[in-house]
């Protein structure tokens, strides 16, 4: 099954695949896979193009061949603000949409306290096609203290 989690920058994305993935689970995640591909030290969130621009083709690389393991595999996707091209395709795929929100004023606090500056602009770009009707929550990952 594909399990596509999506919801703002810092809304604890990662975090829920961490208490919900299994070992045996395929996770696809952006920032993990650049931190795999970086050199040592490199920030967690703040990727270099050329390293995004690859991560990228990366990424979609592991999207296709994972469709085609989901009747014997678990796959979690992170995928913040999915179009409503990429929205069909997961619904044909028979994907459960998770979306991690643990409400405006919580990512609002995380951006400025663990992320750069131009995250703002994510986080207002995620809730305004949020309440356009964009993704619908499943669940709300509560608040933590990060």
């Amino acid at each position: 099954m594909l399990i596509v989690v999506t919801g703002p920058p810092a809304a604890g994305k990662s975090s829920y695949i961490r208490s919900h993935a299994k070992p045996s689970d395929v996770v696809i995640d952006l920032d993990l896979m650049a931190l795999a591909m970086a050199g040592p030290g490199a920030d967690h969130h703040r990727h270099h193009p050329v390293l995004l621009r690859i991560v990228h083709r990366a990424r979609q690389a592991a999207i296709h061949e994972a469709e085609r393991h989901l009747d014997t595999t678990d796959v979690y996707l992170i995928h913040t603000m999915p179009s409503p091209k990429a929205r069909a395709k997961y619904k044909r795929l028979g994907a459960r949409i998770v979306v991690v929100d643990p409400g405006e004023a919580i990512v609002r606090q995380r951006v400025e306290m663990m992320r750069q500056p131009e995250m703002e602009a994510v986080v207002t770009r995620w809730y305004r096609e949020y309440r356009k009707g964009g993704s619908r929550p499943v669940t709300r990952q509560s608040a933590r203290e990060w």
